[in-house]
């Protein structure tokens, strides 16, 4: 039997993550899931849908997702003119328990990939507006009565806007833009459309991405930092994005700290100058900047350069004598210096691997941790790569690509980097290193 509650998919991208061995078994687990949202975006389904056959495989979803594809309360999310891929994917991790609920494994349980790929097809083909819809599908069932549930915060649109386009730097919140598209329209067909979706339902997810009842590190990350009130304005927001489209997304301008921990490190910072350049913007090409980049993955690589984790020689020497406190102390410092732009040129090839990836491939997108802007995600341990050297950024991927360079958590960058030609990493770098 076909389900009832299909697809109540959580509408918010697989951004993601990585564990420190030491971590716990638990923890593993998380990743372990994590790894397989990562490895599975821009990657093609192998079941080619058919709408016409999943016209009648989707019968049974109109009790709660509407015969147009528009849930029939907030509660159910909106199906119609979703991505056939994420449905896919969706329905996949229900049946597998990666996606984890008492009612949906069981009914996902006897769908086959075809059937999977058929009504994704279904639902993807449908107008995101509910006005296409088939009559002998709107006549097999009738929708139940909408339960809205009164909510005594007045929520702000425009503040949703702002924080949806630019996140929130000062408290580690990405903008959701980059993977879920201009108004909630996706271009990367794993991650989701937000467009006409119930807020509510909206709503919903992200509370449970913050209590945790919904695992996934990075969106645990993002919504753990927000506040009720900055899921109400998203909520908002998404209740109707046309109602404020002529305003400007802003927020207050941050400023890096200079706190008691960057004085000290600037201090420590001298020896690093030969180098690094003495605010951390190397004149040396085949040397990072450190200018700008998260403290914490500047600590991370400092640790491991003097615990072997990552091999180089000069590194080695100069971090064997560094106690845990010198490397956050030397973090802070550089992570508030200010970066100077980058040497590269640009690239449309290196462009499109950015943002879409390669499918044929299996290829990911290098935004999904990167970021729209190259800046990186911190809490996750994802670098700032936008403004680095063409030079640094090509011998890294070369080095993940080889095998030579090994600290990266559960080897996202080399089962990526071994997928790329010579002229992808040419490009990736001329384009990562433009970025501002």
């Amino acid at each position: 039997m076909l389900p009832v509650f299909i697809f109540t998919f959580l509408f918010f991208s697989e951004y993601l993550i990585n564990s420190s061995r030491a971590e716990s078994h638990s923890m593993n687990k998380i990743i372990f899931s994590l790894i397989l949202a990562v490895t599975s975006i821009n990657v093609a389904f192998a079941a080619a849908g058919n709408a016409d056959a999943g016209k009648s495989k989707a019968a049974m979803c109109s009790a709660c997702h509407g015969a147009n594809g528009i849930g029939a309360s907030d509660a159910f999310p909106n199906l119609a003119g979703q991505h056939a891929a994420y449905i896919v994917k969706q329905l996949q991790a229900f049946k597998s328990g990666t996606r984890v609920n008492a009612m949906m494994a069981p009914m996902a349980a006897g769908l086959s990939d075809q059937d999977m790929a058929d009504i994704g097809a279904y639902f993807s083909s449908l107008d995101r507006s509910g006005a296409t819809v088939s009559a002998e599908l709107a006549s097999m069932h009738s929708a139940p009565t909408a339960v809205v549930a009164s909510v005594a915060y007045v929520a702000n649109a425009s503040a949703g806007k702002s924080l949806y386009e630019l996140g929130d730097p000062s408290r580690n919140i990405a903008s959701c833009i980059g993977c879920h598209g201009k108004e909630g329209n996706s271009k990367v067909l794993i991650n989701p459309n937000l467009a006409n979706q119930h807020a509510q339902y909206i709503e919903k997810q992200l509370h449970a991405f913050k209590d945790k009842t919904r695992v996934n590190y990075a969106m645990n990350q993002f919504a753990g930092a927000m506040t009720d009130e900055d899921i109400a304005d998203m909520g908002a927001y998404f209740s109707d994005t046309k109602a404020v489209a002529h305003v400007k997304a802003k927020r207050v301008a941050t400023v890096a700290v200079i706190t008691e921990a960057a004085i000290a490190g600037k201090a420590k910072s001298a020896v690093c100058s030969a180098c690094h350049g003495v605010d951390g913007n190397s004149l040396v090409p085949m040397y990072p900047k450190l200018a700008g980049q998260h403290a914490e993955y500047t600590a991370k690589q400092l640790l491991e350069f003097k615990s072997g984790a990552r091999e180089n020689a000069v590194m080695a020497g100069m971090a064997a004598a560094l106690s845990e406190q010198d490397m956050a102390e030397l973090g802070a410092y550089f992570a508030s210096q200010k970066p100077t732009p980058g040497n590269g040129k640009g690239s449309e090839l290196g462009r499109k691997l950015y943002f879409g990836g390669d499918t044929t491939r299996g290829i990911t997108a290098c935004i999904a941790c990167h970021g729209a802007s190259g800046k990186g995600v911190a809490k996750a341990g994802f670098p700032v790569v936008a403004n680095q050297s063409v030079e640094y950024l090509t011998a890294q991927l070369m080095s993940f690509k080889a095998g030579e360079r090994y600290n990266d958590r559960n080897s996202m960058m080399r089962n990526i980097a071994k997928r790329l030609k010579k002229k992808d990493i040419d490009a990736l770098a001329q384009y990562m290193s433009s970025m501002k």
